[in-house]
């Protein structure tokens, strides 16, 4: 016979369940996750409600039939942790396993047991007589049960910089009378890992024999109480689950406390069973979790193996769109369901790339977007990473300064140099910081822009021009012709610069960088050569301090357990790496005396061409009709600073980088406008948006999640924006002139070493290196991509083939006399993306690429049906919907 409820409440469904407190946003539940792949802000979007995080602990009964005690087994947030007891310690994270038998057996004793939804119990005590009031169990037995079940767990608590401590030395002696949490609770270090608001579940398990029959039993409390020293931390607990009986063959309490553990840990059980208001809900929750368990076949794998932590979960759509219709009911929009099973719905342009039909409009509109975030610009500076953004970039800033500084009096012949680029650099950065749409770009000198300026002034030599005046008058129609573009509203055609463009252009770019640096590197080889052991110059002796033999004057030192530097120590390392590294550099090259050439700064404040002032004369030697014929050179440059500014704004605003704040295309197309004509009348070289600087700076500036589930790597939040690193990196560029006798002990390989960090880093991280090296790759030993298991591998590699061209192309124009076409062929690669549609279905690009606004708006509804696939292949895998990360990534930690 079924137990009966004694005591049960009826539960009303109510939409306002308890939410986890607001506050910082890298530290609520909010930040993290779920660990069905579904954020919580994407269900607030859905209009799911928002649930605490649930810590679930398994406390087995051990020891029967002599001593017995409550040994805590096991922990779970989303994976789970079992106790290494030989060990002493907990094990890694793993994704847990368990035999389809005992979910069965779990739920026939749970159909059986006792289920108390919205129990009103206030204490642990309260709880255990709710519980153990039961028809089967006799008023002796009942006491027993009562008596063991009151008795204090054992934890194991693993505190910083201590030995592991156990939560009672007499557990049989300690009970739950005393209510107060325990001092080792407080103090246990994974508290500071979960999220304020967070809940706990408490499940008991093991085989007692004085029991006759199972005994199962299932709580829900209306207000979570902290249940005295039961859990290991002292969370508010919501849930409560008994499960205990004699020891009968086939029933293994364990591993049925393991799976009710499990069903705990599932975001989508914890949600059904939150609103559920009977047994059949509960057994419902159950059945659906079984409908989605993947069993393994037995004797094709290890039982006793660990899962590693995936990088990132699948979502489970279906089984949210079910919850969803409980919701809102079964009257759902179709489009979302069209969304889910396809993968892909056309989306809207955003806001800042829509016409507004009106001169100007498009920049009016960026302005009023930005001016209502300024004061927060500056506000959301206030933290230690901008810190150590602000010295990363700074290095990155003054290295690029010196060597593009040095790169252009080489090719103006002293007409400008490494002053006119600090200052430029500061000046211009300064300002665009201030008045930008998107203050995280950093304007620099660029490859492309060098190229030009050297054959603006070859030409001017070779037909005896006055190259200044020249170039004023250039800089003057690039100016006109940008706040054309800006007028227009041009800008919003980089809704045509798809990944194809993008990628194209972001390794052109760090190739640059990589051939710089390396080429810096080993010209240093012949000024600075390494002495060899055999040769004269090279010094070396060894010292016998005494007469017991040669002693090693370095000393090892013992590596610290990684759990006694704490989480905020590691993380302003991982913050500070990159300068770290740098100051490492500085401190060799000093105590080992190396003859290293070191950074050289100007040390007066003039130009670099004896003779001339801060202002360029309009004409100076040149005929007057020059400054009309300036206007041909000035279209083929504002081509390229077009190409190159708004390149780089599409890599940075992209939607996988979480910008809160907006874009702001129009406004920095125009801020680069006035600053061409401010840096062409003063002399100063040009600036533009430098990509792979600017995508250094944003990830320097990257927001991830401090409270997570155990074993679950940081959620990407997004990115710090602010207005506050830029402009005191322009401002710290500027004073670097009257810093020299500073920094002058850096040593410019250290300089030449981030440079190139930083292209590797670039080229390494997008989607085109990765479809290069498959190129090279036997098919066996190909990582399992998501485009491999939709595109042949063939198609894969003519894409591929089709960029390294255009790459190749574009770095043979740009080393050749022809490099005055350039920026021509930059704008080519938006007609060759063009010309794939005719070689590539819209399904392949889909995956390889993105879709041009065009296809996308011929795109039915219900979305792309896959060319070829297996039966149910297309629609129940869930592996298409992980989401995107930033495809241009470069980490500094």
């Amino acid at each position: 016979p079924k137990m009966k409820l004694l005591g049960q409440e009826e539960f009303e469904v109510s939409s306002a369940c308890e939410n986890v407190p607001t506050g910082e946003l890298e530290s609520g539940p909010g930040s993290c996750p779920s660990p069905d792949g579904t954020s919580d802000t994407d269900r607030g979007d859905l209009g799911v409600p928002e649930d605490p995080l649930l810590f679930i602990q398994l406390n087995e009964l051990l020891g029967w039939p002599q001593a017995l005690e409550w040994r805590e087994t096991g922990r779970w947030v989303v994976f789970e942790e079992k106790l290494e007891v030989g060990a002493g310690r907990w094990s890694v994270p793993h994704v847990p396993t368990l035999a389809l038998a005992s979910l069965q057996k779990l739920r026939s004793l749970l159909a059986e047991g006792l289920v108390l939804l919205d129990c009103a119990a206030q204490s642990f005590l309260e709880l255990v007589e709710q519980v153990t009031r039961v028809e089967s169990l006799s008023p002796e037995l009942r006491g027993q049960l009562q008596a063991l079940l009151l008795q204090r767990p054992q934890h194991l608590i693993q505190t910083t910089g201590t030995r592991p401590c156990q939560g009672s030395a007499h557990p049989r002696e300690a009970s739950h009378k005393e209510e107060a949490p325990l001092k080792e609770q407080h103090q246990n270090p994974l508290r500071r890992k979960l999220p304020p608001g967070a809940e706990a579940g408490a499940v008991l398990a093991g085989e007692l024999g004085f029991l006759v029959r199972p005994l199962g039993a299932f709580v829900r409390l209306r207000d979570p109480v902290v249940l005295g020293p039961l859990t290991e931390v002292p969370l508010p607990s919501r849930f409560f689950c008994l499960l205990l009986g004699p020891s009968t063959l086939g029933w293994g309490y364990h591993e049925m406390g393991r799976a009710m553990a499990i069903l705990l840990s599932d975001r989508q059980f914890q949600w059904s069973v939150r609103r559920a208001s009977s047994l059949h809900d509960l057994l419902a929750a159950l059945d659906a979790f079984l409908e989605e368990v993947t069993v393994l076949p037995p004797r094709r794998w290890d039982p006793t193996a660990r899962i590693a932590p995936p990088k990132c979960l699948p979502p489970q759509h279906k089984r949210l769109l079910s919850q969803l219709r409980e919701v809102k009911g079964p009257s759902m929009q179709h489009g979302a369901l069209a969304e889910d099973r396809h993968g892909y719905r056309p989306h809207a342009p955003s806001p800042e790339l829509q016409r507004t039909g009106r001169l100007f409009g498009g920049l009016v509109q960026d302005v009023r977007r930005k001016t209502s975030w300024y004061t927060s610009d500056f506000l959301d500076a206030l933290h230690p990473q901008c810190f150590s953004a602000v010295l990363y970039i700074y290095l990155a800033t003054i290295t690029n300064a010196i060597t593009f500084g040095g790169l252009l009096g080489e090719a103006t012949n002293g007409a400008q140099g490494v002053l006119e680029s600090f200052l430029g650099t500061a000046v211009a950065g300064a300002v665009f910081c201030l008045m930008a749409g998107q203050p995280l770009t950093i304007l620099s000198s660029t490859g492309p822009v060098l190229v030009f300026e050297r054959l603006l002034f070859s030409f001017s030599r070779d037909y005896s021009l006055d190259y200044l005046p020249f170039r004023l008058w250039v800089g003057i129609w690039v100016a006109t012709f940008c706040l054309a573009l800006v007028a227009t509203e041009a800008s919003v055609l980089v809704r045509y610069f798809t990944r194809f463009t993008e990628e194209g252009f972001c390794a052109l770019i760090s190739l640059i960088f990589i051939c710089d640096a390396v080429g810096k590197m080993l010209s240093l080889t012949s000024a600075y050569p390494i002495q060899s052991p055999g040769s004269p110059a090279y010094g070396c002796f060894c010292q016998y301090p005494d007469l017991g033999g040669n002693e090693s004057q370095w000393k090892r030192t013992e590596p610290q357990d990684r759990n006694d530097i704490s989480s905020m120590v590691r993380k302003v390392l991982g913050d500070f790496s990159s300068v770290l590294a740098m100051l490492l550099g500085c401190g060799l090259d000093s105590f080992l005396g190396l003859a290293t050439p070191k950074l050289t700064v100007p040390r007066e404040f003039k130009p670099t061409l004896p003779g001339r002032g801060w202002l360029v004369s309009p004409f100076g030697t040149n005929p007057w009709w020059l400054s009309v014929a300036a206007a041909l050179p000035a279209l083929l440059l504002s081509i390229l600073i077009f190409m190159d500014q708004q390149i780089t704004a599409v890599i940075l605003n992209r939607a996988e980088y979480k910008l809160q704040k907006g874009a702001g295309f129009h406004l920095d197309l125009f801020c680069v406008a006035v600053l061409m004509l401010l840096t062409s009348v003063l002399g100063l070289p040009w600036y533009v948006s430098a990509t792979v600087i600017s995508l250094a700076h944003m990830d320097s500036l990257r927001r991830e999640s401090r409270a997570c589930a155990l074993g679950e790597p940081r959620s990407f939040l997004g990115i710090r924006e602010q207005r506050l690193t830029g402009l005191v990196v322009f401002i710290l560029t500027g004073t670097s002139i009257f810093l020299a006798p500073v920094l002058k002990f850096i040593p410019m390989p250290v300089l030449y070493g981030i440079f190139l960090y930083m292209g590797v880093a670039a080229i390494s991280s997008i989607q085109f290196t990765k479809r290069v090296q498959l190129l090279l790759m036997p098919a066996k030993h190909q990582p399992d991509l998501l485009l491999l298991r939709h595109v042949p591998l063939s198609r894969v590699h003519l894409f591929t083939a089709i960029q390294l061209a255009c790459l190749g192309l574009l770095w043979i124009i740009k080393s050749t006399p022809a490099a005055i076409i350039f920026p021509l062929m930059l704008l080519g690669l938006v007609g060759v993306r063009k010309g794939l549609e005719w070689v590539f279905s819209p399904q392949e690009l889909l995956w390889l690429d993105e879709l041009m606004p065009e296809k996308e708006m011929n795109i039915p509804e219900k979305g792309l049906e896959p060319e070829y696939s297996l039966r149910g292949d297309s629609e129940d895998s869930e592996l298409m919907y992980q989401p995107k990360a930033p495809e241009v990534n470069i980490s500094v930690n």
